[in-house]
């Protein structure tokens, strides 16, 4: 039996058997749990496809299988081989799933003829299943070694303008375009590239999908985003757009000319008489109000159908009828499943907002089975993903996959409670608390405050393998977690205050979170440390010159450290210049980079810090933490750098995040 998954079946049965000593989370045991993921609905809505990933830690090898439920029968059965790991599954002539073993594509049908979908990535086929269309790298630029290609073992780099990296990648002088292919008989696909000499990328990066991607039913225009947009425009810019491929003749039209935001996510309707997607109305603000909107193409009219409801949109997908779309939100602290009812009047679309769920997890949507149910996946603080179907006029949830119930069944967790309190300018904040599984509320108890990134994401039931807030409070820590300034879920205008504004009400509200939660008796007011990643990073970095002694110890990850620097060399510009309201050389500066900059505040700081960076952070690069560290070493604050050369703003590799979870323990075992 491999290593592996003996340890996995050892620690298993252990939970199993110890009813009476129960264990709590730790790092070994985030790592071993099975990292569920449901992927699409099938044979007209009567099955439900979804994946089970595993690693093992010592390789840092992924391994992943493909699994089918039927939603009748309840009975999932193992569609890959028990013995290789599969990945990639592709709904095929509405019944088949297609996934790769060995970089070789099988049928959950078995037997016949497949296409070839070798060096395809972002698979989307048409519906008649004869065509399809996916995406692949062109080189489009000119770069060093086709300038001098006699210096073979140059590891040079050119560019003639910005951005030259993005997220964890440097710019290769490729692009991902789309093909068009028809499918013979054969399995032999002929393909086209449907952006010759383009230099744009569809999907967009550095994160789009197949999402990006659309058939329209009768096959012929293919949807399709992209930012149009090079050099230092495309850095400035988030005016993305929803393009159409006429497939008889070729033609591309913008269809979402003139929308100036981000326009993503195109979905026809099955019978091709409209298509509905997500947009936002302001071209370089990526945390924008995001509405769904809808196309008739009878009358060539657009309408936002969220436009009178004060949230924004996660993301969405149609009722099986079309006449319906089902949407989460960020609302509450919490991912709800959210119906936006169509009516048309006299040919003019109105949409009216109904919630659904009110449990205080996250849902992301799948889709809507046969018998009506919707199905999502679903998180909260304690509980990693599983597949849940839910009741569209109760909101009850019922689960459907249970890959991690032999670990739960040993595992003491602790309660997570709700709080509203009081902030410096008289506004209601909502707070996540959490408590460790052994809670005493007649001891006191070291106290973190989680500053959350973003800074405008929402801070809702998420479960995370990195910053995993059930794991601090198992380690005996109360968690403080508040829905401050800046977060989707209590308003638009809520949501925006942040911008302009990274080191004002927002801080404040940190600290009205931490005055608060003094007050409770088992929070040990001399024993509060605060600790963030990215914009929490930032806040962490902030709060160290301002806090007033309220914090024993900080922990800052990939955060922002110096303003002026960190917007002369960060990539997204369109970000820094509508979060920072312009860049450092305008006369007056902003307040970004004078009152809201951490740096300006070092002469302040009095406290430990440890701080982590990820070198191929392109996003905040790693010398952010780099000037902070010797800047508190220089003061004689007692720091710890922690640099990962092969992680970028996310530490993912297995060996690694068990270090990178050791040393923020360890830290507070010295320092809290």
């Amino acid at each position: 039996m491999n290593m592996r998954y003996l340890f996995t079946f050892l620690i298993s049965f252990f939970y199993l058997a110890a009813s009476q000593a129960q264990l709590v989370m730790s790092p070994e045991l985030l790592w071993s749990l099975g990292r569920v993921n449901g992927a699409f609905l099938y044979n007209d809505g009567n099955n439900l496809c979804y994946t089970v990933s595993t690693y093992d830690v010592s390789t840092g090898a992924r391994r992943s299988f493909v699994y089918s439920l039927p939603l009748q029968a309840m009975k999932p059965a193992l569609l890959s081989s028990k013995d290789k790991a599969a990945s990639g599954p592709l709904l095929y002539k509405g019944n088949q799933v297609l996934f790769t073993t060995d970089g070789e594509w099988s049928s959950s049908a078995g037997g016949g003829t497949l296409p070839d979908l070798r060096d395809m990535e972002n698979i989307v086929f048409g519906k008649s299943y004869n065509i399809v269309a996916f995406s692949k790298r062109v080189k489009v630029d000119t770069t060093i070694s086709d300038l001098y290609p006699e210096y073979k073992n140059t590891t040079a780099k050119m560019y003639d303008d910005i951005m030259v990296r993005h997220w964890d990648q440097w710019e290769d002088g490729s692009y991902n375009h789309i093909f068009v292919g028809k499918i013979g008989i054969d399995g032999t696909v002929s393909s086209t590239d449907i952006m010759p000499g383009e230099k744009y990328h569809s999907p967009t990066m550095p994160f789009g999908g197949p999402e990006d991607i659309a058939w329209s039913p009768d096959e012929k225009t293919l949807a399709y985003v992209a930012v149009k947009k090079s050099g230092k425009e495309y850095a400035q810019s988030t005016n993305s757009d929803i393009y159409f491929y006429n497939v008889g003749t070729g033609r591309t039209t913008n269809f979402t000319e003139g929308m100036m935001g981000y326009d993503k996510n195109p979905s026809f309707t099955d019978d091709g008489k409209m298509i509905a997607w997500t947009s936002m109305a302001t071209d370089g603000y990526e945390s924008d109000k995001n509405d769904i909107y809808i196309a008739d193409f009878q009358t060539g009219k657009k309408y936002n159908l969220t436009k009178n409801w004060d949230g924004t949109v996660s993301g969405f997908v149609w009722s099986r009828d079309f006449k319906t779309i089902y949407f989460t939100a960020a609302v509450g602290g919490a991912e709800r499943i959210m119906e936006l009812q169509i009516q048309n009047t006299n040919g003019n679309y109105t949409g009216t907002v109904r919630q659904i769920t009110n449990d205080n997890v996250n849902y992301t949507l799948i889709g809507q089975a046969a018998g009506g149910a919707l199905i999502a996946n679903r998180t909260d603080f304690n509980h990693a993903n599983e597949v849940y179907s839910v009741n569209v006029l109760t909101g009850k949830a019922t689960a459907l996959t249970h890959v991690n119930d032999p670990i739960y069944q040993g595992l003491s967790l602790g309660r997570v409670e709700k709080k509203m309190i009081e902030t410096t300018d008289g506004k209601e904040m909502l707070i996540w608390v959490l408590y460790p599984p052994d809670f005493d509320p007649n001891k006191k108890y070291p106290t973190l405050l989680y500053c959350q990134g973003g800074p405008q994401s929402g801070l809702t039931q998420f479960f995370s393998y990195r910053w995993n807030l059930a794991l601090m409070a198992a380690n005996g820590y109360i968690v403080i977690a508040p829905n401050r300034r800046g977060m989707p879920g209590y308003g638009v205008a809520w949501n925006k205050e942040i911008s302009g504004d990274w080191g004002g009400q927002s801080i404040r509200d940190y600290l009205s979170a931490v005055d608060a939660m003094k007050k409770e008796p088992y929070v040990d007011a001399s024993r509060i440390g605060a600790v963030g990643a990215s914009y929490g990073g930032y806040s962490v970095y902030m709060l160290a010159g301002v806090h007033e002694n309220r914090f024993k110890t900080f922990i800052a990850h990939c955060g922002v450290f110096d303003m002026d620097a960190w917007y002369a060399s960060t990539e997204e510009l369109w970000f820094a210049n509508y979060d920072l309201k312009g860049p450092y050389w305008e006369d007056p500066q902003p307040k970004a980079y004078t009152t809201f900059n951490p740096i300006k505040y070092i002469n302040k700081w009095n406290t430990p810090i440890l701080i982590f960076e990820g070198e191929k952070d392109y996003r905040i690069p790693y010398t952010q933490g780099l000037e902070a560290f010797q800047s508190a070493r220089l003061k004689g604050i007692k720091s710890r750098f922690i640099s990962f050369p092969d992680e970028g703003h996310w530490v993912t590799k297995p060996e690694n995040s068990l270090v990178w979870h050791n040393e923020f323990f360890r830290w507070l075992r010295e320092t809290l």
